[in-house]
């Protein structure tokens, strides 16, 4: 497996997280505080992680498979973006999984003629 695939998902895993956390206190100000001005705030945070949530599923999805996590692993590290915080949590410890098999495979030297 290529060191890019787990950099992709890590890059993804951050940003999904840091999204819904703000999409978290954007909800809170807006419901729960009633405090003007975050309607347009959690209108915007919310569009953005749920269009990147699909991109954080299609490069965990590609991990996993890569990685070849067992199934409840698999659907723990797809739901990880959904749920305040967790992202940061699966993401350390789904690398310290996979970081030992990128550094298993060969590295791709050019033929020499």
């Amino acid at each position: 497996m290529k060191k890019s695939v787990l950099t992709r998902y890590r890059v993804m895993a951050y940003v999904t997280a840091v999204l819904l956390i703000l999409l978290t206190v954007g909800v809170i100000g807006k419901r729960l505080l009633h405090l003007d001005g975050f309607d347009g705030f959690t209108t915007a945070v919310g569009i953005a992680h749920g269009w990147l949530y699909v991109a954080y599923l299609v490069f965990a999805f590609d991990l996993g498979s890569k990685a070849k996590l067992p199934v409840g692993r698999l659907v723990w590290l797809l739901l990880a973006g959904t749920i305040p915080t967790a992202a940061f949590f699966v993401e350390r410890q789904v690398s310290r999984t996979v970081q030992p098999l990128i550094e298993k495979e060969p590295d791709p030297s050019p033929a020499t003629a």
